[in-house]
């Protein structure tokens, strides 16, 4: 009996310190602000929103309507995302892999014109950046901002069938394709020389549109660049 009676206590004693632990990340929670009532943050790989906030366990109302239910100490122990910690506004992006053919100015401006049509933008950033160019093809990255998560969403697979209907049928050149070069070593063949073209004029600063920064460039992408910069005095910050 006496064995017993140990065991238990043992079990209590655990179960009483987890929910005492939950209690106590929950008061945390509460004084530190570090996640409120409807932030929506992304946990456990999925993207939601905080739906019901208790000392000892927290409800996430997933995207899809489900509820992902979580113990307070999760995240006072666990990194996780709050996109709406200062702000709801957000940026997304969308990438397409294309030809070295495509006139990145080209898909840059009908970016901006589609982006401009629609009220998912909240008209802080447009950006179409060439981040990658290797293996054949390069990847092309367009940045959009909108006010909040459900809009950038929507605004991000808005870009993306936008872009790849442009390409399809205003580009088709330049969809991603495999190159098999068939001919003599010498390449003396009419289609396996190119013609020089003539030089391009290579925009200045000054000549340098938005659309293609996204630290500077403009008010938002000025005040991005400087968050970026660190310390003036490394010294101070380590004071």
């Amino acid at each position: 009996m006496l064995t017993s009676a140990g065991v238990v206590g043992v079990v209590a004693a655990l179960a009483a310190q987890s929910l005492l632990g939950n209690v106590f990340a929950g008061l945390q929670l509460a004084f530190s602000d570090a996640v409120r009532l409807d932030d929506v943050v992304v946990v456990e790989g999925e993207w939601g929103r905080i739906e019901e906030l208790t000392l000892s366990y927290v409800v996430v109302q997933i995207w899809d309507d489900r509820r992902l239910i979580l113990p307070t100490s999760y995240f006072t122990s666990t990194p996780f995302e709050n996109w709406t910690r200062s702000e709801a506004a957000l940026l997304g992006t969308a990438e397409f892999d294309v030809d070295w053919a495509i006139p990145v100015q080209s898909m840059r401006e009908e970016l901006r014109r589609m982006v401009e049509g629609t009220d998912l933008w909240d008209g802080r950033v447009c950006v179409l950046q060439v981040t990658d160019a290797t293996g054949g093809m390069i990847k092309v990255r367009a940045l959009v901002s909108a006010a909040d998560a459900g809009s950038l969403w929507d605004l991000r697979c808005l870009v993306r069938e936008h872009l790849v209907g442009w390409v399809r049928d205003h580009r088709p050149t330049a969809l991603p394709r495999m190159r098999t070069e068939i001919g003599d070593a010498e390449s003396s063949l009419p289609w396996q020389w190119v013609r020089p073209g003539r030089p391009v004029r290579r925009p200045q600063d000054s000549d340098m549109p938005d659309d293609a920064r996204v630290f500077g460039g403009s008010d938002d992408g000025d005040a991005r660049s400087e968050a970026f910069v660190g310390p003036e005095d490394p010294a101070e910050a380590r004071r």
